[in-house]
């Protein structure tokens, strides 16, 4: 699933596209990506017709879409769902599952080629959709009480990679930016969250802020081709990550080889110089 940068690269490129357009009429191609609209493809495409996109939002890794009445547009992304916008005469993608046809020629499609993703209508979720209120701010929302995010993280027992993946605790960081976050404060994933002082605590999140920050500026990370944004473009910062997928590489920092250890069915990396056991 896309994390935090990958999904406000896309929700900022569709912002001037489609907020204040009127949906003209939907098109639902395969009906698997609306699953989750219980009254079936062809009630989701007459629900939304003539309806008015708001601003695009996010929490964390969450993206849906505001409409002017109060409803919204909840966009599961999953493994490979993207929004592509485009001419309603261009060239269909392939793996295009829903077509919005907007007003003035704009046409926004849901492109999903493994299609884990798709599209559900949240009735009264423009503000924050009922299936988003579980998870928590984001380190780039404004409203974020960090003294309180500290507190709450240094609460736990659990090793701090695990809880900086929690999304009830904080959301938006993923397991790549994770693995950079440590690697730049120097800390070691399996380290207690309660183990860790203020000033460590408070340096991670200035870590994570700041990767998930340089991440943004370039797009994102594309390891895969499925992963695009509004224009169709990857994003580049996949080519300066520190430890995450460079095994048995000298890290930049020491020179140590950076290492790759199992962790909740996927990887860490760290250098183990560096980033020593606690």
């Amino acid at each position: 699933m896309p994390e935090l940068p990958e999904v406000e690269v896309v929700r900022a490129g569709l912002e001037p596209a489609i907020a204040g357009r009127r949906i003209d009429g939907v098109r639902v191609l395969h009906p698997r990506p609306v699953r989750r609209h219980h009254a079936g493809p062809d009630d989701f495409a007459a629900t939304l017709a003539g309806r008015t996109f708001a601003v695009p939002r996010r929490r964390g890794k969450y993206l849906w879409l505001p409409l002017a009445d109060g409803d919204a547009v909840l966009a599961h992304l999953g493994m490979s769902g993207q929004f592509r916008l485009d001419g309603p005469g261009s060239p269909l993608q392939r793996h295009v599952r829903v077509l919005f046809d907007l007003a003035d020629g704009v046409q926004l499609r849901f492109v999903d080629q493994r299609m884990f993703g798709g599209l559900s209508l949240a009735h009264g979720g423009a503000e924050l959709p009922d299936e988003v209120a579980h998870i928590a701010r984001d380190l780039f929302d404004p409203d974020l009480d960090r003294t309180a995010l500290v507190g709450r993280i240094r609460g736990k027992r659990s090793a701090i990679k695990r809880v900086l993946l929690d999304q009830t605790v904080v959301s938006g960081i993923g397991n790549i930016y994770a693995d950079e976050a440590l690697w730049t404060a120097r800390i070691h994933g399996g380290t207690p969250a309660s183990a860790l002082s203020d000033a460590q605590m408070s340096a991670l999140l200035d870590a994570t802020h700041a990767v998930m920050a340089a991440a943004l500026s370039v797009g994102g990370t594309s390891f895969d081709a499925l992963y695009v944004n509004v224009n169709g473009e990857s994003g580049y910062f996949d080519r300066t990550l520190q430890a995450y997928g460079r095994e048995g590489e000298p890290c930049s920092r020491c020179g140590g080889a950076i290492v790759r250890e199992p962790f909740m069915n996927r990887s860490s990396f760290r250098c183990p110089v560096c980033q020593p056991p606690a």
